[in-house]
């Protein structure tokens, strides 16, 4: 077991304490001090995206650099009179490795794993007045069965992060127990105590009211421009640096379409006269010609104003747009941050396999820079360039969550000029054919958006947007962007990530898939190796879920056949549902776990929702959802095909699986096979 470290601080009594202390994450779990999390703290709130990422965090740095110790973040405590340490900040990350041991625990008594656990007896984290809470974590250590937890007796977001932390760690297969003896040996948590006599609610304010650090992507910034101030020509110097921090703040605010980062005067230039919607530049050169006219029109233009002082006040000045001051304010949210999308554009100009992760932002960008170092200048421009038109190109063909009208949706827009007092948001795609229903839920812009809300209800985090990277390098390299091409770009990478990884034997890597193009094989349904990877508990991803509904939901749109799926959209579903329960209750039949677990009897619902319905028979989830079927509303499409199955046969059996499968599975064979019937 790892030692601790420890520096001491001067109590004002006189006495020592440890000020700081660096455990490995197995001593800290194993610590025989006691940790409360007060009552003052919000509940526990990690969900699969945190969750995912901290796993994430953890895989990447062991395979980049296994012999060195990863930090995975401070616990500040403050030592109470009984020696106990109240947690001040860091509570989330501690439950969630509590609960990480709980998880493999459990997996090491059902032989799920081999990763050895004898070490780990009992939970040093508890909660203050918090019974549920508490509750939660002794039933979880004690190996009471989930399906008893799913009730409001219990802490239901403790129960969904166990859950999420299990399929993460099942999802690591053979990588489990190396990833596991690097978790507990060599990840490290920083404890900070906080002196005795610390006023808390003083401490408090100064945490709530603290300056924000700066920000990864700024100490970027800062390193491009100081290679462009090495250039020697004064003038070339000053356009550029002034070049690249009009670039920065414009692409900065993920949340603002790009083209508001500029004057009215540069938006004609750079994105089409009277349009807006056009990307002109070609190049940094292009680019920088564009920003110099419209600074040599503004200049002209203010030379030929001649106003006497009382003129001027007689008529203040107006704003440059009556439309800055209506669609500026954010109204849309962006499926990812600056600083990811920073190495998005870094992967796309490089065509190398940049980690989509930015806790490596500044390691990738410093690599960047000493590959081409001969021509550091030039590569900065090049980047700065990228960076412009690889926002443009999110902001016109990646979807964000907009809200408006107190309403919030996926939408597909783009930015449009009509006149000087009049620009609005429009759909990328279709605004002047008829080929867009009046409902918007057919055409060409509603297909693309049903397709990229699929993909990104997916992976819902900030880092390893792996669709979102290949979306943006097809269209950086599109000549012309037509709908018809984009969509079968689309297609295509949602096929390669489903059949060429997620239901591959050999599961291929994300960026040969993207960048060289790695083909798929057709789904076969005789590879069992394949058809394993199907079963619950084995699926990687959820896209193999949602990519089925999109194609039921493309299949449905084109023959006009029910509204409910007409009009269905993509929503965060992120748990499995057995729809035939794993553990039912009032005596019904246990099935066999061949059928039980089989891909027919799987569907993804909400996690509320599972919890309710989990154990409950058929029936009774039918019941559940016909209020939302009649308002042509259904949580995911396969559930909806279950559903009416089930009113046709009036039950739902290993027959009912079995073929509501086969029917699902034919859907994933017929799509695999279309772009090579094209060929």
């Amino acid at each position: 077991m790892s030692n601790t470290q420890a520096s001491y601080l001067q109590n004002n009594d006189g006495t020592a304490s440890k000020a700081i202390t660096s455990f490995s994450v197995k001593v800290l779990l194993c610590d025989t001090s006691r940790y409360l999390v007060p009552m003052y703290q919000r509940n526990y709130a990690w969900g699969e995206g945190e969750i995912n990422q901290l796993i994430q965090d953890v895989l990447d740095f062991q395979q980049s650099k296994p012999n060195q110790t990863y930090y995975i973040g401070t616990l500040v405590v403050f030592e109470r009179k009984d020696g106990s340490f109240e947690v001040i900040d860091g509570q989330q990350r501690f439950t969630t490795l509590t609960l990480l041991a709980f998880a493999l625990k459990r997996l090491s008594c059902t032989n799920k794993s081999t990763v050895d656990m004898g070490w780990y007896y009992a939970a040093n984290l508890n909660f203050e007045s918090r019974p549920k809470s508490s509750d939660t974590f002794a039933s979880l250590i004690q190996g009471v069965a989930l399906e008893h937890l799913k009730t409001d007796d219990y802490n239901l977001d403790v129960v969904n992060g166990f859950l999420l932390l299990e399929k993460g760690l099942l999802a690591l297969g053979d990588k489990l127990e190396v990833f596991c003896e690097y978790l507990f040996e060599k990840v490290e948590i920083v404890r900070v105590s906080v002196p005795k006599d610390t006023d808390l609610n003083h401490y408090f304010e100064v945490m709530n009211n603290r300056g924000e650090q700066l920000e990864k992507h700024e100490v970027v910034k800062a390193r491009l421009m100081s290679v462009l101030n090495e250039i020697t020509d004064p003038d070339e110097r000053e356009q550029s640096t002034q070049l690249l921090s009009k670039v920065w703040d414009a692409t900065a605010n993920m949340e603002r379409y790009v083209q508001y980062g500029f004057s009215p005067e540069e938006r004609h230039l750079i994105f089409g006269k009277d349009d807006w919607g056009q990307f002109t530049p070609r190049c940094y050169t292009d680019l920088a010609v564009s920003i110099d006219e419209a600074t040599t029109q503004n200049s002209e233009f203010t030379k030929t104003i001649s106003l006497t002082l009382n003129e001027i006040l007689a008529k203040p000045p107006q704003s440059s747009s009556s439309a800055d001051v209506t669609l500026t304010p954010e109204r849309f949210n962006s499926v990812i941050n600056f600083s990811n999308f920073l190495l998005h554009v870094l992967r796309v100009i490089t065509k190398q396999d940049i980690a989509l992760d930015d806790k490596r932002l500044l390691e990738q960008f410093d690599a960047y820079l000493k590959e081409n170092s001969n021509y550091k200048v030039n590569a900065v421009k090049e980047f700065v360039f990228a960076l412009l038109k690889c926002k443009y190109l999110f902001d016109q063909f990646i979807i964000k969550r907009e809200f408006s009208d107190g309403t919030n949706k996926w939408s597909l827009k783009r930015l449009h000029f009509y006149n000087k007092d009049s620009q609005s948001y429009i759909n990328t795609f279709n605004d002047n054919d008829d080929l867009e229903s009046e409902e918007g839920f057919e055409g060409n812009n509603r297909q693309i958006l049903m397709l990229l809300s699929a993909l990104h209800v997916s992976t819902p985090t900030l880092v390893y947007k792996h669709w979102l990277n290949g979306a943006l390098f097809h269209l950086f390299n599109m000549d012309e962007i037509t709908p018809r091409l984009y969509l079968q770009k689309l297609e295509h990478l949602a096929r390669q990530f489903v059949y060429g990884r997620f239901l591959s034997e050999s599961p291929s890597d994300y960026f040969q898939m993207i960048y060289q193009n790695e083909r798929y094989f057709t789904f076969d349904l005789s590879n069992q190796s394949a058809m394993a990877r199907l079963h619950y508990g084995v699926i990687e991803n959820n896209l193999v879920f949602n990519y089925l509904d999109y194609l039921l939901w493309c299949d449905s749109v084109q023959n006009k056949k029910d509204d409910v799926i007409n009009q269905f959209e993509f929503t965060f579903r992120s748990s499995v549902e057995h729809f035939y329960p794993q553990h039912p209750l009032d005596g019904h039949r246990v099935l066999a776990e061949a059928d039980l677990h089989r891909f027919g009897n799987l569907c993804l619902i909400s996690h509320s929702k599972n919890s309710k319905l989990s154990n409950v028979q058929p029936t009774a989830k039918r019941d559940h959802f016909k209020a939302a079927i009649a308002d042509k509303s259904i949580d995911t499409l396969k559930l909806y095909e279950m559903i009416k199955l089930m009113n046709t046969a009036n039950e739902w059996t290993e027959t009912q699986i079995a073929e509501h499968e086969q029917r699902m599975l034919m859907v994933f064979v017929n799509d695999s096979k279309k772009e090579l019937d094209d060929e």
